[in-house]
């Protein structure tokens, strides 16, 4: 599934929903550095009964080492991403970790 989502993203096939384009806009995340998180990114959680479709969080890293999450499906006739942010406390400890809850 990552190989589909990256080549939908290096041919420009995708659409954002307007919750992902608010989270851009709100954490200051350029298109270029959502297109190379995606670019360098691998999936680590899967979400088969998404609402949207089979959907998955590809996580990855801007050229200059800034770590993205992108939820992404491919359901459709091209790429949606479903939101984009930059992973943190409270709800992640790395990029790859969440925070246990209590």
């Amino acid at each position: 599934m990552i190989d589909e989502i990256k080549q939908f993203a290096r041919t420009g096939e995708f659409r954002l929903t307007r919750h992902a384009a608010e989270e851009i806009a709100e954490e200051n995340i350029s298109l270029s550095e959502l297109l190379e998180s995606i670019m360098s990114g691998e999936i680590i959680e899967d979400y088969p009964a998404h609402r949207r479709g089979h959907c998955c969080l590809v996580n990855g890293t801007t050229n200059e080492g800034r770590p993205l999450h992108s939820v992404c499906t491919i359901g459709r006739p091209r790429l949606l991403i479903i939101t984009v942010y930059e992973p943190m406390l409270p709800k992640w400890i790395t990029p790859t970790q969440r925070r246990e809850l209590l």
